[in-house]
């Protein structure tokens, strides 16, 4: 299958360029941190470990890959790998979905060892639901990084651009809460706001349901949310996949 060819190049080249043992060094200082931390509570020092633990993983995953994403991509392009890659014949959408699935796999081998760890401390059901969730996040974030990567002219503005659709998909339930919280003052100009932020959150996939820490100390979750918000995650990265074919096509026809 051709797209298995660009999606093994994606892998070889993230093995290739150390993303092993920085991934293995992400994990290292997370466990030594998270240990730190722990002798500093007084009480409950092991559920303070697991959420440090949990939560410092799940950045250090997002950011890995989405570096990992952008390098390459750009790596490809600067170094004119990508005209040469344009002159198979090979369509633009195949060249573009493998890449994609080779990212997306990457992702899914960081849930995958950046869930361990947290056998420590949960129960393997609540462990598997939580390294199944980063893994569905992980393919939104390889979604974002390679269309900025493809979009965007160069690597900052384009790491840049996924860390910001990360951050205000992550944040925007709080911004909501503030907005709708009793102490907002009754005014006009405040009400557009709130409708604004109210807009923008439903342009934005809902990160903050998802790879939850309660869920490592309190167990799983609720099936049926946990199902929806994961196939809300899948539909964005789907959609995501779908511009960059798209304005992937346009640029090189």
């Amino acid at each position: 299958m051709p797209a298995a060819i660009f999606a093994r190049l994606a892998l070889t080249e993230a093995r290739r360029g150390g993303l092993v043992w920085l991934a293995l060094a992400s994990v290292v200082l997370a466990l030594a941190l998270g240990a730190f931390l722990s002798q500093l509570a007084l009480t409950e020092s092991r559920m303070l470990q697991a959420v440090v633990v949990a939560a410092l993983l799940r950045v250090c995953a997002v950011f890995v890959l989405a570096a990992q994403v952008v390098a390459s991509v750009r790596r490809e392009i600067d170094d004119k790998r990508l005209e040469l890659m344009l002159a198979l014949p090979l369509s633009r959408a195949t060249q573009y979905l493998g890449r994609f699935a080779g990212f997306t796999s990457l992702g899914a081998a960081l849930a995958a060892a950046f869930a361990l760890p947290a056998l420590l401390w949960a129960e393997p059901a609540a462990v598997l639901y939580w390294g199944i969730s980063l893994a569905c996040e992980l393919a939104l974030v390889a979604a974002a990084a390679l269309f900025f990567a493809m979009t965007l002219a160069s690597l900052v503005p384009a790491l840049a651009a996924t860390a910001a659709l990360y951050l205000l998909a992550r944040s925007m339930s709080a911004m909501q809460a503030i907005a709708a919280g009793p102490l907002a003052e009754a005014s006009l100009p405040h009400e557009l706001a709130r409708h604004v932020v109210d807009a923008v959150a439903l342009l934005l996939p809902a990160l903050d349901r998802v790879t939850r820490t309660e869920w490592l100390l309190y167990g799983a979750p609720e099936a049926r949310g946990y199902a929806m918000s994961l196939a809300g995650l899948l539909v964005y990265a789907a959609l995501l996949a779908a511009a960059g074919v798209f304005d992937f096509e346009r640029r090189a026809a």
